[in-house]
């Protein structure tokens, strides 16, 4: 993705959207075609199901076999085209019960009339162990916050899409040496951040490596690491950056503002709209739908229209989206 510019934090925008998979990134689209103000927040091109697919064949429309990344990618840029604004960042807390709503995100606060929840399903319920107890003592989870903190010392980064890579990155310009623990046989960023990270002179990569635990008394000391066929390997760090993946709902960020089913999902009407007015949430964070990229693209459209309906205060949806 061709990333914007990180946006004015002072402007109030229409709609901001929470995650920038198929569903948020089709629902951008549709915003901003309807001449809607609209920001997309997103980890990265890797941080979602999608973007992680290597290979799909039954997208409609898509006649050749692509990667989830690729066709991720398309859609952002189809957005970009109306005008949507895409920005990596993550967003660590939100006020969604005013006017405007309120996104607090690591990068600064976005204001906006709507919100769309888009996060998708890639949360971890599994910590390593120690890393709640070190939380904040040398545990973090954003490079650009706490990076700065760590200036010739060694830190772990655990992960392997663009966010981690791009973090990793940032913290070769304060850390001595940046422990890069991939937990897959390969990275599964973009080639150009791959080679970006590998020209950093004090990267250490490692791949097939799990974190399985952090360890230190008042503050990290060490992380301890599975090696696939080689066996567990202590290593001496300060810090340990974790941007590893799971399969539950993102909505830690929500702060028990919105109402969760028992399994941690969110629940939405027939127009995605939450308990809350003005807040709305499509694709997987929904877990109620079929896991394919062109249902959840669905929910993002159906959400779009409601929004503009909404905000111009109409009674139908009925829209020419054609034009």
């Amino acid at each position: 993705m061709e990333a914007s510019p990180v946006p004015e934090t002072e402007t109030l925008w229409d709609v901001v959207i929470i995650g920038g998979g198929p569903a948020g990134a089709t629902a951008a689209l549709y915003l901003a075609r309807a001449n809607l103000k609209t920001l997309v927040i997103d980890k990265g091109l890797t941080a979602g199901a999608l973007g992680i697919t290597s290979r799909i064949a039954n997208y409609p429309g898509i006649l050749e076999e692509i990667s989830g990344a690729e066709l991720l990618q398309r859609m952002r840029q189809q957005a970009q085209r109306f005008n949507a604004v895409f920005v990596q960042d993550k967003v660590q807390a939100v006020e969604l019960e005013g006017d405007p709503k309120l996104i607090f995100a690591n990068a600064g606060t976005y204001s906006a009339r709507a919100v769309i929840i888009a996060t998708g399903a890639m949360g971890r319920k599994q910590r390593i162990k120690g890393e709640e107890e070190l939380l904040g003592h040398g545990v973090s989870y954003c490079a650009t916050c706490d990076g700065a903190f760590f200036r010739d010392q060694d830190v772990a980064v655990a992960g392997n899409t663009d966010e981690a890579v791009e973090e990793a990155i940032f913290l070769t310009r304060f850390a001595r040496r940046v422990h890069f623990f991939c937990p897959t046989p390969a990275l599964k960023a973009p080639e150009h951040l791959v080679e970006e990270l590998l020209a950093q002179p004090n990267v250490s990569l490692y791949l097939g490596a799990a974190v399985v635990e952090i360890i230190g008394k008042e503050h990290v000391e060490a992380v301890r690491v599975a090696l696939r066929g080689e066996g567990v390997i202590t290593v001496p760090v300060s810090g340990a950056f974790i941007y590893l993946q799971g399969n539950v709902p993102i909505t830690d960020f929500l702060g028990g503002q919105l109402p969760l089913t028992e399994t941690g999902c969110l629940s939405v009407d027939a127009e995605f709209r939450t308990a809350l007015p003005g807040v709305y949430a499509v694709g997987d964070v929904l877990c109620n739908h079929v896991k394919q990229a062109v249902v959840a693209a669905a929910e993002g459209a159906i959400a779009a229209m409601a929004v503009e309906k909404a905000l111009r205060g109409r009674k139908q949806l009925a829209v020419d989206w054609s034009k």
